[in-house]
């Protein structure tokens, strides 16, 4: 397992920015694909973006495509969602999470940082 923290949600208006951080601990963090998953009031969790251990590859979300944008500094053990043209919809508890193989389930999540999207 890995231990992940994330920081940098908050309140911000329609329009606007975030850089969500997630630093993760324990083991090697290059042997992980990490993902970045949101949760609504009242809605299911869902997938936002994911990364390669490697960085050269990512996905997104439909919703999120051409706004968010995922990356990872091996480095520092950390990945990043930079979010622009931030829309009410946004709204969201974001968590973080690794993984070996692509199985978030079976893999490790940290605690979520909230983002509130004013209109």
């Amino acid at each position: 397992q890995v231990q992940l923290v994330e920081s940098g949600g908050g309140l911000v208006q329609a329009g606007g920015s975030l850089r969500l951080s997630c630093a993760a601990s324990g083991r090697t963090f290059s042997n992980f694909v990490m993902g970045w998953f949101r949760e609504a009031p009242g809605k299911e969790r869902e997938y936002v973006a994911a990364i390669t251990w490697s960085g050269s590859s990512t996905s997104y979300a439909d919703s999120v495509k051409g706004r968010f944008t995922i990356s990872r500094d091996n480095a520092k053990n950390t990945v990043y969602l930079q979010m622009n043209n931030l829309k009410p919809e946004d709204t969201a508890i974001y968590y973080c999470a690794a993984s070996e193989d692509g199985d978030y389930d079976r893999g490790s999540w940290g605690q979520g940082t909230q983002v509130i999207v004013s209109s």
